[in-house]
């Protein structure tokens, strides 16, 4: 088990805060080649995020004999093997950085009582305090006693970033609509007042608003975390269950 901080924006944070998001993707570092990815599945992933494909079509030195699980696979011209390394796993503990201002940032009137007890202000809570605030920290450089949110993970996963299903659209913080879409579907709502869209809809512009425009097109690699939300403080826990 690791601790580690991962950033996220504000409207995820409140998506946290409300408890409709569980999941979160994240682009793997070092996407694998063409030759690694080529009909390969991500699910033939074993404890260690090694390539363990198995199955008829897996490669055996023998036709005449049934195809063996390859243990390092796959490989390229030169010998070398690919591994894919989610950067959390099972267990590891997140502590969720996000845009902060200290106390010592409020130009005027007295913090309320909350803000006292957090040491400082969430620009993800709303804009109440936007504007007797001098500036805000990026959420970066949030040191981890100011964080509030810790988040458990309990699933990892490796799959392209297009093969995210509505359900997991969903689970990455999508606000549902009370209104169905036209084939009874479910519809989640958008930044545009009226507006709504599918969850998969949604989530493919999310993507491009937070990695550019076109990252979804490219359709990377990408690492799914699944994970339960605490409303405290990484220490905050650990001295309680001290």
């Amino acid at each position: 088990m690791t601790e580690s901080p991962i950033l996220f924006s504000g409207p995820m944070v409140r998506a946290l805060l409300a408890g409709t998001k569980t999941q979160t993707r994240r682009t793997l570092k070092d996407q694998p080649p063409e030759w690694a990815t080529f009909c390969q599945q991500p699910t033939m992933l074993n404890v260690l995020q090694q390539w363990v494909p198995s199955g008829p079509w897996a490669w055996s030195e023998d036709e005449q004999t049934p195809a063996r699980p390859l243990r390092r696979w796959p490989v390229n011209a030169d010998g070398e093997h690919y591994w894919l390394r989610p950067r959390f796993s099972i267990g590891d503990r997140l502590w969720v950085r996000e845009t902060w201002a200290p106390l010592t940032y409020l130009t005027h009137n007295e913090p309320d009582p909350q803000a006292i007890i957090d040491g400082g202000f969430y620009r993800a809570d709303g804009g109440t305090v936007d504007g007797e605030v001098s500036r805000w920290k990026p959420s970066i450089f949030m040191p981890r006693h100011a964080s509030r949110l810790t988040l458990i993970v309990t699933d990892v996963r490796v799959e392209r970033l297009q093969d995210i299903s509505e359900a997991d659209a969903i689970a990455e913080g999508a606000e549902l609509s009370q209104h169905p879409g036209m084939d009874g579907g479910v519809m989640v709502k958008t930044d545009v007042p009226g507006v709504t869209a599918s969850p998969g809809v949604w989530y493919r512009w999310l993507w491009d608003e937070i990695n550019d425009k076109g990252a979804w097109r490219s359709n990377p690699w990408v690492a799914a975390y699944t994970f339960r939300v605490i409303k405290q403080n990484i220490d905050q826990i650990e001295r309680e269950a001290a």
